[in-house]
């Protein structure tokens, strides 16, 4: 690739992220200055109080997104993936199975993950929210219709996301990129008539914020994090575009954005304290109200789509790493595999995502709920990028503590004074977490427990097969493949096949799937076949987290190892398993019935890999847990 092109690349690449990375952070001053100064924190309007706030909005944007995010964690990448799954992985990675941390980093990333969803849903509520009540500045009497129109916006956009985002996606960067620019703009212009706050770049103006104030400064920080939301996305994007562009993009475009317009509103409060009320749409004046609120809502939708289709991605990935039952996963795109559309999630965060928008009503209200889920999982990916430094680069202990120490320092405190928002939103992320944590763990547990049932009954297949063919049974044409799980022995849907039809096909492979703790193998490494003498093989099929599981196209590389399908005359067995919950054993009574709710809406293994229906025979198997 000539220079030209790489740079044409890189520029294309730093368009990208500047469209669907950042929009959750891009968007924030639309709230953030407004809550803080919410009534309810007890925060005066004074200068010396908006120079230590500013001060303290723009040492943030340094330390956890430019220092902690931007610089630390984006090396810490699963062959070039990120986000909290993949760092997840790559923990456990650096540790043993016996560890006694192996346990506490699954749960720790699981936790993570759970206030991922919960930022996932609270993002396009605060930020359509946020946005259309700028209508309330152009005309005070439209108040009443912004929850109606926010409702509309929402149900509009998660109704189009069957379709993907192919043919809108091209236009989230130019998009964006106006915004971005509209912020500088607007804090340039209000700068120049208040140049006192550029006092603000100076530190000592937070430390002695938050000397003076103490308590209320401390309150005050559980509304300050709102100006950190996002910092997790552009992480869990670099897959999408690799660290340079999402490092330019940052340096580049957004981070002076976002600085200048804080800069600009406090500026802009400075001179004009009753804009205190909207002060992000009381930059320009009466006249920019409208044509702000139709820019400020395209820039959340875009916002808003970024969250939902991270929420996509990581459910897919929940369910190859063995946390969520098979889903049904859609894709929008020919040529970007990444495109997917998950319906039972799809509909399920709206449902959440408008209950949130009903039940708070403002995006003061729901500032609260906000601040929770982000400084959890800035806290989480802190504990486990610790583990990743220290247990797999194996970098000095006194500067792995260094490195992650100061930023869990920042994390404790924001995650602290987030904590006081409990009773006023804070518990609405908590509790959706929980219950997403719940239903993980019992997922995770309960396929343990089958696996253990079925470990525990299994025949050994080596064992099976010489017995078998002492007196083989008839054999017909054609090719039977059967699903079976690692320690499942001979797989019951074989046993089945010969108890009922007493025959067995002339060439007979056993299938077992297995999921690294990576995002992508290579295709080489995916394939393995074993003969297992009498024209039967086990084939062995290895994926990564975010792989496309597709068994056909697997069937297809098997050629290379010298064992070739005609899929017109290849059957696939499977079995089908209903697990029985059994009292006294296994986990409670009522998580082995969400188990086993689950498991039967989960959707069918031959579906799931995508095998042609008309070539597959479920035969049924109790298990019980």
């Amino acid at each position: 690739m000539t220079a030209e092109h790489k740079k044409s690349s890189l520029a294309g690449l730093t368009l990208a992220a500047v469209g669907i990375v950042y929009g959750d952070i891009g968007t924030s001053p639309l709230y953030t200055l407004k809550t803080i100064f919410d009534p309810v924190h007890g925060l005066v309007l004074t200068t010396p109080n908006l120079l230590g706030i500013v001060s303290l909005i723009f040492w943030g944007l340094t330390m956890i997104v430019s220092l902690k995010y931007v610089t630390l964690v984006l090396r810490a990448d699963n062959r070039g993936e990120g986000g909290i799954m993949a760092l997840m992985a790559l923990a456990l990675n650096s540790v043993t199975r016996t560890s006694r941390w192996h346990y506490v980093l699954m749960v720790l990333g699981v936790f993570g993950a759970t206030m991922f969803y919960g930022d996932s849903v609270i993002t396009p509520a605060i930020s359509v929210l946020g946005a259309i009540e700028g209508l309330e500045v152009a005309t005070p009497g439209l108040e009443k219709y912004v929850v109606p129109l926010t409702i509309v916006v929402l149900v509009g956009l998660y109704s189009v996301q069957r379709h993907g985002t192919a043919g809108i996606g091209r236009w989230f960067g130019p998009v964006m990129v106006v915004w971005f620019a509209a912020l500088a703009v607007m804090g340039v212009i209000n700068i120049v008539q208040a140049p006192v706050i550029l006092h603000a770049l100076n530190p000592l103006h937070a430390f002695e914020f938050m000397l003076r104030e103490k308590m209320i400064a401390f309150v005050a920080l559980g509304a300050v994090v709102l100006a950190f939301t996002g910092a997790e996305a552009l992480y869990a994007d670099m897959g999408h575009f690799g660290k340079k562009p999402i490092r330019f993009a940052w340096f580049m475009v957004v981070f002076p954005a976002l600085a200048l317009n804080y800069l600009g509103q406090g500026g802009l409060l400075i001179t004009h304290p009753e804009a205190l009320e909207n002060p992000f749409f009381h930059q320009l004046g009466s006249w920019s109200v409208l044509p702000l609120v139709l820019l400020s809502t395209m820039a959340t939708v875009i916002a808003s789509q970024a969250t939902i289709s991270g929420t996509f991605s990581m459910t897919r990935q929940a369910i190859a790493l063995g946390l969520l039952p098979r889903m049904r996963v859609m894709h929008t795109s020919e040529s970007e595999i990444g495109q997917i559309y998950i319906p039972a999630v799809n509909w399920l965060q709206l449902i959440v995502v408008l209950l949130a928008v009903v039940g708070f009503g403002s995006s003061d209200k729901l500032a609260g709920a906000y601040g929770i889920a982000v400084t959890a999982t800035m806290f989480a990916t802190t504990i486990l990028t610790f583990f990743v430094i220290r247990y797999r680069w194996h970098l000095p202990l006194w500067l792995c503590f260094g490195a992650t120490g100061f930023f869990m320092a920042m994390d404790i405190m924001l995650f602290s004074a987030s904590t006081l928002k409990l009773l006023h939103g804070g518990w609405f992320p908590l509790l959706l977490g929980a219950i997403l944590l719940t239903t993980m763990l019992t997922w995770k547990r309960g396929r343990e427990l089958v696996f253990e049932n079925l470990e525990k009954h299994a025949i050994p297949l080596d064992d099976f097969l010489q017995s078998l063919f002492v007196a083989p049974p008839d054999r017909v044409s054609g090719t039977a493949i059967f699903l079976r799980g690692e320690t499942d022995g001979v797989p019951h849907a074989l046993l089945h096949n010969l108890l009922h039809n007493k025959v067995l096909h002339e060439r007979v492979v056993f299938l077992t799937v297995r999921i690294r703790e990576e995002p992508y193998v290579p295709e080489s490494e995916q394939v393995e076949v074993v003969p297992l003498g009498h024209n039967c093989y086990q084939l062995n099929v290895t994926y990564g987290f975010k792989d496309e599981a597709d068994i056909p196209d697997i069937l297809r590389l098997c050629a290379a190892c010298g064992l070739e399908f005609e899929m017109m005359e290849t059957s696939f067995f499977i079995a089908r398993q209903t697990v029985i919950s059994v009292p006294g054993q296994g986990m409670m009574p009522w998580r082995e019935h969400l188990y086993v709710a689950m498991q039967r809406n989960a959707r069918t293994a031959a579906d799931y890999y995508q095998i042609p229906s008309n070539r597959v025979i479920e035969l049924g198997t109790q298990v019980e847990i």
